[in-house]
This record gives structure tokens, C-alpha cells and sequence, in this order.
């Protein structure tokens, strides 16, 4: 992503914020559907070695630099951030077999059957068309978890949006697990996901 200017990433804003875009024009506004999966991928780095390279080339203003080029908001967007570490050459040689995809696709398809069942009176399929009154419908938080995302928020100093998504993001986990309810362990998987919001940016 940083690859890209800065000016042409803050364009996604919208689209992923109302998943749709709008053309405006001297005499007319033009909305167009987009609801679209954003996949993206970056160095942590601009020469790409940092944290594993003990002789990192880049200095700590080349990287604040590199990493500034994503903005705060732009971060709030995005539901999901994964850091992925370096894989060692035993994690590469080794056998052992994971989970198979077949089984994934199942576990998926009934979380997403349940989200249908659970939305069939609404204009939305999914949990994450979900707008703050079915939030605050269904996700409900029980007392451990409501004090375990209070805490991320104040230590991340995460935004409102980002507590919006967490809360979607812990739904779907509870959904994967065939959990009616929302639970501290699904709460505490989803703010891992949301660890690089203020980790490194500045903006």
C-alpha cells in the first residue's frame, strides 16, 4: 500500500466507509455501488527487513515516513490487521498439516447461513453491513468483555469507528464458533486484530 500516494489511498475512504462512489460533476452527483473486499499488504519498512534484520538500512525517520503514507483514518476502514511474522526455514521444512480448507469453507458458510437467519428482516446479508442500531442490537457485551475492549480502547487509543468494527469483527468470530453469544475470548481475538491502528502511525 504505501507503494501508492498518499492522495490516491485517502480516495478509498469513502467508498469503504458508504460502499458506494460518488462522481460530482459541475451539474450533477453520480453514486455508484462498491461494496468491495479490500485485501492489502505492506513492508513493515522500506527495505522491507525490519524487525528481523538486526542491520536494518532504514533509519527511524525513513520508515515513520514510509508508514505515515497510511493514515489514522484510513486504518479505521480496515477491519482486520494482521502483522505476519518472518517464517523460519523449521516452520518451512516441517510436515505437520493444518487445518484443511474444506473444513474452513464449511465452519464459514454456516457463520455466514446464521447471519442471514439473523438479518432476513433487514436489507442486509452479513456482518459487516451492520450500522450502530443492529451493533448495539447484537452485540451485545457481557461484563468481562465490555471492561476488556474498555481497556484496548483507552490503551490503543483506538477511535469510535474502530470499536464499531471490533465489535463486528468479535460477532463474526462468535458466529464462526456457533456461539450465540459474545464472549470475552472473541472480543480479545478481535482487538489482536486491531493492533497496528497506533502502533507505528502518526497520523
Amino acid at each position: 500500500m504505501p507503494e501508492f500516494k498518499r492522495t490516491v489511498l485517502e480516495v478509498m475512504r469513502q467508498p469503504l466507509e458508504d460502499r458506494e462512489v460518488t462522481i460530482s460533476r459541475a451539474r450533477f452527483t453520480v453514486n455508484y455501488p462498491a461494496s468491495f473486499m479490500l485485501v492489502a499488504s505492506m513492508n513493515p519498512s522500506p527495505s522491507g527487513f525490519f524487525p528481523d534484520d538486526p542491520n536494518n538500512t532504514s533509519s527511524t525517520y525513513e520508515m515513520q515516513r514510509y508508514m505515515n503514507k497510511l493514515s489514522g483514518p484510513l486504518l479505521d476502514r480496515i477491519d482486520i490487521h494482521i502483522e505476519v511474522q518472518k517464517v523460519e526455514f523449521e516452520q518451512l521444512a516441517e510436515r505437520r498439516k493444518g487445518e484443511k480448507s474444506e473444513d474452513i469453507r464449511k465452519r464459514v458458510l454456516i457463520a455466514r447461513e446464521a447471519q442471514r437467519e439473523r438479518y432476513k428482516d433487514l436489507k442486509i446479508s452479513y456482518n459487516a453491513q451492520i450500522g450502530p442500531k443492529e451493533i448495539e442490537k447484537f452485540c451485545e457485551l457481557d461484563a468481562a468483555s465490555f471492561n476488556l475492549i474498555k481497556m484496548a480502547m483507552e490503551k490503543l487509543n483506538l477511535s469510535a469507528r474502530a470499536y464499531d468494527r471490533i465489535l463486528k469483527v468479535s460477532r463474526t468470530i462468535a458466529d464462526l464458533e456457533e456461539s450465540e453469544n459474545i464472549l470475552s475470548h472473541h472480543v480479545s481475538e478481535a482487538i489482536q486484530y486491531r493492533s497496528l491502528d497506533r502502533e507505528f502511525w502518526n497520523a
